[in-house]
């Protein structure tokens, strides 16, 4: 028996989640709705016309959600990522040990700025991140736990890591050692502008094929350059063995190798959208690392994620998981 269930890699970033309106965005030249990256005076600039808004911190990114969603629902993992000696570092660093994810990051850090992702989220529920990356922009091979990764059952590797040349290099090492051990390799997307901007990228940390792929229906669509979802699912097979493809309040479409299977959504008032795809994956990968079957761990997910986006804030209490479980498996 593996002693992790799954080493998830991504950048590290204290998510800082703030409430605003539309005009927040046409008066401070921010693209909604997707993930943009900005330099460290862009995201100071930003700050400062947040002061006015209440914010919400906690230790994220992406791949850093998923890891500990997989950890509050009772599995067992290791996320691999890199912060820096500052405060916000400590802060991180204490938040996964609290969430009882084991990581490679401790004493020893190196100097530099913990990256910052601002999340602004409107009535609507949309969520608009403008990201710092910080010392996590120098993500690398070094950062990889090899002893842990091959003693895991899957590898999760983040897709915005296709943005950094040494966090690319990185997400390809680990898929190939896991390979290698015997560990299943799952991926996300992570968001429609990876596919839009890094698509070669992408398809260099994919590989000939990972055994595991999320995405939201967008992705999916853009991936295969067509607007029909099921022209997209024959493109994404070409990639992935199986897959979960989320569509929102639609439900969502996992593919366990020899079938689609679809997923009831949870009709919920929508408040918030951020971190619902990485709930989503946590879930998922949960399930299927439990003896679950792809329906069962399918809507365990789509339970979760609506329970995410009911609420302010990419996480749920460990509590919540416990009863989202019950609901499902009874």
């Amino acid at each position: 028996m593996k002693k992790y269930h799954v080493y998830g890699i991504g950048n590290a970033l204290v998510d800082m989640e703030f409430e605003v309106e539309d005009v927040f965005f046409s008066s401070n030249g921010i693209k909604k709705g997707v993930m943009t990256l900005v330099d460290e005076p862009r995201q100071h600039e930003l700050i400062g016309h947040l002061d006015a808004f209440e914010g919400k911190k906690a230790s994220g990114g992406s791949a850093a959600n998923t890891i500990i969603a997989v950890s509050y629902f009772g599995g067992k993992s290791f996320y691999s990522c890199k912060v820096s000696s500052d405060e916000l570092g400590d802060f991180y660093v204490n938040d996964l040990s609290a969430a009882g994810v084991d990581s490679n990051v401790g004493d020893g850090r190196k100097d530099g700025i913990t990256g910052k992702c601002l999340v602004m989220v409107t009535p609507d529920a949309e969520r608009t991140m403008n990201t710092f990356l910080g010392i996590t922009e120098t993500f690398s091979v070094d950062e990889l736990h090899q002893e842990a990764l091959c003693d895991s059952e899957y590898l999760y590797i983040e897709g915005y890591l296709v943005t950094s040349n040494t966090g690319r290099h990185a997400a390809i090492e680990a898929r190939k050692i896991a390979e290698e051990a015997g560990v299943k390799t799952a991926l996300t997307f992570s968001d429609p502008a990876m596919v839009q901007f890094f698509k070669d990228g992408l398809k260099e940390m994919i590989g000939d094929k990972v055994d595991l792929l999320f995405c939201n229906e967008a992705e999916a669509m853009s991936w295969a350059g067509t607007d029909s979802l099921e022209k997209a699912i024959e493109s994404i097979k070409d990639i992935a063995s199986t897959f979960a493809i989320t569509l929102g309040s639609k439900g969502a479409l996992v593919y366990d190798g020899k079938k689609m299977i679809e997923i009831s959504q949870h009709n919920v008032k929508a408040v918030d959208s951020n971190g619902a795809g990485d709930m989503f994956a946590g879930a998922f990968l949960y399930g299927i690392t439990h003896g679950h079957s792809f329906f069962d761990a399918g809507n365990i997910a789509s339970l979760a994620s609506s329970k995410v986006v009911s609420q302010f804030g990419p996480r749920l209490s460990a509590e919540a998981h416990k009863e989202i479980l019950g609901i499902v498996l009874g």
